[in-house]
């Protein structure tokens, strides 16, 4: 280092030594006497005597020098600060306030050990509506909507009718929409392994058809007894029909068996949750195509979970609407659970397989005895006979062909069972027409004799020729139709010289039947009415 920078260094060194460790002269009567240069805490560096090296207080290197000011401008204002405002002083004044109070917390209140006994939480509710909502979302692309349209017979009966058309579905059932929901919600692993069934019925049909179209592989195992045309439709859907056993019990087990063996899901019509918020969604369906509706009449088919569901999704949307269940009076299981408060295992009696199928094999669950216990109003039951007119009033006055099980809503209003409904909005829903030709006619003959339409009767008639002729000459003109006639000429029971003649007639209606009797009876009094 030359000399010229050692010069300029140590001018600049002794300058920063003076800055720091120059005696502080005392505060004249001129300059304000500030506290804040008595703190011993913000000097920084030790009190010299006044007699120092570099000459007298307030000299720098021989250069007058002013003090520094270490104070920090955001300090000013905590020991005041003067501003001059057109020659006049304003003068801020600090004020300090204490600590603030501190409150003292109140001890804790003496608690008794029976406070602290554990309180059962409140249990959720099986089938909530948002399930229903979520499952009328899901099966919309699938599951067509049905028309909910007003009644011919609603006039004839004295109350608007309208009939929720259920049996219109592609399998002729309504529970296609809660297969339909259950399907999609099984796993990705479950719907590759495929499913199995094992009965005859509505719920089986739409599993065959809606797991086919899911890509899901499936398999129907049917007893011996299953009807061929009934084989026919589940092949035609695409399930892999397999016949085994001569009973309903057999064809189960084996499906059981290959259900464990192979990793299939075995399903049967059960009150699963997926299925019952499908089912559900025909609530949803009335309440918005019937506007201002006082009641539902829902049938109690197979798991009763149509009502179950149908009544959660009405009482939710419109607690005043009255819900009302129909069951066979041959199996009033709902009714019996009612009266019992749970779910009525023992019924002495069992329902006509033939008519009431998804009925013979099934029972009443908790879960869904819960829900009708909760939401259904009422429940009544309907003759197997006021079933097979109510299916001869759909073919008559609707056009179309139910099964008994469809038919049992119409059939509690035709009994007369619900007279508080007369001059109200009724919705009825059809939930099925699944029902094999020969069956179907069969009960339509059966029908219109219950309906006192087909009535039968026999006529002891003279042996001289013209007496047949006669006679039916007089059925001729009173307008009645002859569908069968029996002459029988040998009989223990007539009289010698007598004829026996049995005859079979289709009348009108009631009223035309009343006539033909009367006026029989008047022209010959051996004539004997036959029981229906």
């Amino acid at each position: 280092m030359n000399f010229a920078a050692q010069f300029f260094y140590s001018r600049y060194l002794s300058e920063r030594l003076e800055r720091l460790y120059s005696p502080r002269p005392a505060m004249t009567d001129c300059v304000e006497n500030d506290p804040f240069w008595q703190s011993k805490e913000l000097r920084l560096g030790p009190n010299l005597p006044q007699g120092s090296k570099r000459g007298g207080p307030g000299i720098v290197n021989g250069i007058p020098g002013r003090r520094l000011t270490l104070i920090e401008p955001e300090r000013l204002k905590d020991f005041g600060e003067e501003e001059l405002l057109n020659g006049d002083v304003k003068v801020w004044e600090t004020r300090s306030s204490g600590p603030p109070e501190i409150q003292l917390m109140e001890p804790p209140k003496t608690r008794r050990l029976s406070e602290f006994k554990a309180r059962a939480r409140p249990s959720t509710e099986y089938l909530r509506f948002e399930d229903i909502s979520a499952a009328a979302f899901k099966i919309q692309s699938a599951i067509q909507k049905t028309p909910c349209t007003y009644s011919r017979l609603s006039k004839q009966y004295g109350m608007e009718i309208y009939l929720k058309k259920e049996h219109l579905h592609y399998t002729g059932s309504v529970k296609e929409r809660g297969v339909f929901y259950l399907l999609t919600s099984l796993t990705q692993e479950q719907q590759k392994k495929g499913v199995i069934v094992a009965t005859d019925c509505n719920f089986s049909m739409a599993v065959a058809h809606h797991a086919v179209e899911l890509k899901i592989p499936v398999f129907a195992i049917m007893p011996s007894s299953c009807s061929v045309p009934r084989l026919r439709v589940y092949r035609d859907y695409g399930a892999m029909v397999i016949s085994y056993g001569t009973a309903a019990r057999d064809s189960r087990n084996h499906a059981c068996h290959l259900a464990k063996d192979n990793g299939y899901l075995y399903l049967e019509e059960d009150e699963q949750e997926a299925y019952l918020a499908g089912l559900g969604t025909v609530g949803l369906e009335i309440y918005e195509q019937v506007p201002k509706l006082d009641a539902v009449v829902v049938p109690a088919s197979g798991q009763f979970g149509l009502l179950a569901g149908t009544a959660a999704a009405i009482k939710h949307l419109n607690p005043r609407i009255l819900v009302v269940g129909v069951e066979p009076e041959g199996y009033p299981l709902l009714l019996q659970s009612l009266k019992t408060g749970g779910p009525f295992k023992d019924m002495s009696s069992r329902p006509n397989s033939k008519l009431y199928g998804d009925l013979a094999e099934h029972s009443l669950g908790i879960q869904t005895f819960q829900l009708a216990k909760k939401h259904v109003d009422k429940v009544i039951t309907v003759s197997e006979e006021t079933a097979l007119v109510a299916m001869l009033r759909f073919q008559e006055f609707e056009r179309s062909t139910v099964d008994t099980e469809g038919a049992m809503g119409l059939a509690a209003i035709l009994a007369g069972q619900l007279p508080e409904l007369r001059g109200k909005r009724v919705a009825v829903v059809v939930s099925s027409a699944n029902m094999e030709l020969d069956l179907v006619r069969q009960c339509v003959e059966r029908a219109l004799v219950l309906d006192e339409r087909i009535s039968k009767f026999t006529v002891e008639l003279g042996s001289l020729p013209g007496d047949m002729a006669k006679l039916l000459d007089f059925l001729s003109r009173e307008d009645v139709r002859l569908l069968d006639v029996c002459h029988r000429r040998h009989s223990d029971k007539t009289e010698l010289f007598r004829t026996q003649v049995e005859c079979v007639v289709e009348t009108r209606d009631k009223t035309q039947s009343v006539q033909l009797r009367k006026t029989l009876c008047e022209r010959y009094p051996s004539l004997r009415w036959l029981d229906r």
